[in-house]
C-alpha cells in the first residue's frame, strides 16, 4: 500500500463522504478551542507580524477545514480592535495528501470570507488561503515561514503500513491478540514518523512559533488497549465473517494493516523532547463519544430505543467509512464495500448497545525554542 497515494477521506458531499459524516471531527475541534485561543494570542502578542502564516496539517475537506482558521482570525482580530492595533495579513496554508478533495474546500472558500467579514465587527485584514498538497513527514514549507501550525485527527496515521507485521493474522491494526513484535512494530513506525515531523516543522517554524497538535491517541500505557483498538477489531469481526464465508480470502486479509498508531501522551512528550526543537508546553486529554451527535450510550439499554441505537450505530458506521473506504478498495477491491458497512454496522449495534464507547484524544501545545 502506498499510503501517500491512497489516504484521503471520501471527499464530494455524498451520503459517505468525509464532508457529511466528520461530526466527531469537529467536536474534537470545540474542545481544544481554549488552547488554541491561548497560543495565537500569546504568539500574536510577543511577534506582532504584519503578515501572520498559519498552517492546517490534514486539513481534509468539508465544514471543518477553515473552522480552526475562522477561530484564529478571530482571536486575532479581537485583540487588535481591543487595543487599536492594525490588523496583520493573514497566509493561510491548508495542507494535506495529494488526494484529499481540495476542490471542495477551494469552491467554498467566497463564501467563507465573506461569512468571516461578516461577524468580525471590524474591516480585518486580507486572508490569502492556498492549497498545499504534500505529506507532513516531509518539507513542504520554505525555512521559518510559518508562525503557527495545527493539525487535529492528522497526526495518528502513519506514513506507511509498518514492516514485519505479516504475522498480525486474523487483525486489522494492532489488538490484543496480536504479537508482541507487531506493537513494536507500530510503534517504532510512530516514533520515525513523528521524529520526522518535528524535525521539518522545527526548520518551516520561526522561533517562538507555536504548534497544537490533537491526536486521536489513548490514556494506557497498553498499545493494544480497548480503548484504541476496539473501533478496528469490530470492523476486523466483519472481515473473518467474510473471509469464513469465502467472500475474502484469508491471506487477503492478512496483508491488510491500517497505517495508524494511537500514541499516549507521554509517548507524544518523549518524541518532542528527545527530538528537541520544541519546549512541551502543555497537554490535554479528553474523550468524545463514538456517535457524536448524542451522549447517550452510557445509559442506552435503558433510556432509548432500539432506532436510536440503530441510529447511532449508522453514523459511527458513516464515520469510519468516510475515513476507511479508499483503503479498503485499495485492498480488497470495491464490490465488497457495502457488505462489509453492512455487516459492521450490524456489530456496532450490538457492541454500542451493552458498552461504553468512546475516542480519547491527546492534545499537546508546543513552541520553537530559540
Amino acid at each position: 500500500m502506498n499510503v501517500s497515494q491512497v489516504l484521503h477521506m471520501n471527499g464530494g458531499v455524498g451520503e459517505a463522504s468525509y464532508s457529511n459524516n466528520s461530526l466527531v471531527q469537529r467536536k474534537v475541534i470545540s474542545l481544544t478551542k481554549s488552547i488554541r485561543e491561548e497560543a495565537i494570542t500569546s504568539l500574536y502578542c510577543s511577534t506582532s507580524p504584519r503578515t501572520l502564516a498559519i498552517a492546517d496539517l490534514g486539513c481534509s475537506s468539508g465544514p471543518n477545514t477553515l473552522l480552526v482558521v475562522s477561530d484564529f482570525i478571530k482571536v486575532v482580530e479581537k485583540f487588535c480592535r481591543d487595543s487599536n492595533h492594525e490588523s496583520p495579513e493573514y497566509s493561510i496554508f491548508l495542507n494535506d495528501l495529494p488526494g484529499n478533495d481540495f476542490n471542495n474546500i477551494f469552491i467554498s472558500l467566497d463564501s467563507f470570507k465573506e461569512k468571516l467579514r461578516s461577524e468580525i465587527e471590524t474591516e480585518m485584514g486580507p486572508c490569502y488561503i492556498s492549497g498545499i498538497p504534500g505529506s507532513f513527514y516531509e518539507r513542504i514549507f520554505p525555512k521559518q515561514s510559518l508562525h503557527l501550525v495545527h493539525s487535529s485527527y492528522s497526526l495518528m496515521w502513519l506514513s506507511k503500513v509498518p514492516e514485519n507485521v505479516s504475522n498480525n493474522k486474523g487483525n486489522i491494526y494492532m489488538s490484543s491478540t496480536s504479537p508482541a513484535n507487531v506493537l513494536a512494530a507500530y510503534y517504532n513506525q510512530f516514533r520515525r514518523d513523528f521524529s520526522k515531523f518535528l524535525k521539518f516543522r522545527a526548520e518551516e517554524v520561526v522561533e517562538g512559533g507555536r504548534m497544537i497538535l490533537t491526536f486521536l491517541g489513548r490514556k494506557s500505557d497498553d498499545p493494544s488497549s480497548k480503548e484504541c483498538c476496539y473501533i478496528w477489531d469490530l470492523m476486523a469481526m466483519a472481515l473473518n465473517d467474510m473471509v469464513f464465508e469465502g467472500i475474502i480470502k484469508e491471506e487477503k486479509l492478512d496483508t491488510f494493516n491500517i497505517p495508524e498508531y494511537t500514541p499516549s501522551p507521554s509517548e507524544v512528550k518523549l518524541e518532542v523532547l528527545k527530538e528537541g526543537s520544541f519546549t512541551f508546553d502543555q497537554s490535554e486529554v479528553s474523550e468524545v463519544n463514538w456517535n457524536a451527535l448524542d451522549e447517550w450510550n452510557a445509559f442506552a439499554c435503558e433510556s432509548h430505543s432500539c432506532e436510536s441505537l440503530n441510529d447511532g450505530a449508522y453514523n459511527v458506521t458513516q464515520c469510519m467509512r468516510a475515513v476507511s473506504e479508499p483503503l479498503l478498495i485499495d485492498h480488497f477491491g470495491e464490490s465488497i464495500i457495502e457488505d462489509l458497512f453492512k455487516r459492521y454496522e450490524e456489530i456496532l449495534i450490538d457492541r454500542m448497545s451493552k458498552e461504553k464507547t468512546k475516542f480519547v484524544n491527546v492534545t499537546v501545545l508546543l513552541t520553537r525554542k530559540p
